[in-house]
């Protein structure tokens, strides 16, 4: 029943580009449990992500290339069943971390089924998309990981301590998140979503994703001289270089030859330059923080 052509869109190396969140929850925990920081990574990485992957793969049925495939292939019925058997796992292994976590667990594969399902598809709503993408992928998974490793309830997720880094993630996948859907305009407009990518138009997502880069550098910057890290301001700028670099880049060559430039690849060579960069960064300020 679960064919190949499935499995694949699953996407699960695409995980990668989501690990940052989980890295900088990592960094900002007072204590690591490491069997419950393990156990998150599996249940996000390999499961909860994957499954969203997969549904959202199964009602878009998407003909061109997609974040994490080039040529995707045609997706059957087995398809859905196998991102809900994810999904079901996720939720099987979160009840090892405690309530709390397992509630958000269920939240975020309900929002992203919401995301996707046609008779809601928050995906054709241009800024109803963005917000909901920057909050969940963002903040949300923050706090997720963040309960997940220390298991410390609500009430310290309510921290400023925590709730203002997990504001910070959401800052940067709001500038990111129509950057992904540059190159998928045909494929949108061919279902009825109206993206903020193709609201903005190609110049104008640029645009608003350097304002969003560059209010959440300066939002890091702040974060980081209040925590008295000065080391890691450093850190952080030099990590942003090749981002910062590749993306002007790419800037300048859709200006000459947007046909050839809005594409899949360089797009997905914009995600692993960022995804790189931030988790090493991240990884850093575990070690050194």
């Amino acid at each position: 029943m679960f064919k190949k052509s499935s499995w694949e869109h699953l996407r699960i190396p695409f995980s990668f580009y989501l690990m940052p969140v989980f890295l900088f929850a990592l960094a900002t925990v007072p204590e690591v449990d490491t069997f419950r920081a393990i156990w998150v990574w599996v249940i996000l990485h390999l499961l909860l992500y994957p499954s969203s992957n997969g549904y959202n793969s199964y009602f878009d049925k998407d003909e061109k290339s997609i974040g994490g495939l080039k040529n995707p292939k045609k997706v059957t019925k087995g398809l859905y069943y196998l991102s809900q058997t994810f999904f079901f796992l996720a939720l099987l292994l979160s009840t090892l971390l405690g309530p709390v976590f397992l509630f958000m667990v269920l939240v975020y594969g309900l929002v992203s089924m919401a995301y996707s399902h046609p008779a809601i598809r928050l995906k054709k709503y241009p800024f109803i998309s963005w917000l909901t993408a920057g909050f969940f992928q963002g903040a949300f998974t923050f706090g997720m990981c963040y309960e997940g490793f220390s298991g410390s309830g609500l009430a310290e997720l309510a921290q400023k301590e925590v709730w203002i880094p997990a504001m910070l993630t959401s800052v940067l996948l709001l500038g990111s998140y129509p950057l992904t859907q540059i190159y998928q305009h045909e494929e949108d407009l061919k279902r009825g979503d109206i993206t903020l990518s193709i609201k903005l138009g190609i110049t104008g997502t640029f645009g608003f994703a350097a304002i969003w880069f560059l209010l959440g550098g300066l939002a890091f910057v702040q974060y980081f001289m209040s925590m008295n890290l000065s080391s890691a301001i450093w850190a952080f700028l030099f990590a942003m270089l090749p981002v910062v670099g590749y993306f002007s880049l790419w800037f300048l060559l859709v200006q000459k030859n947007p046909q050839k430039y809005v594409s899949h690849q360089m797009a997905m060579w914009m995600n692993k330059i960022s995804a790189t960069a931030l988790n090493l960064f991240f990884i850093y300020l575990a070690m050194h923080g």
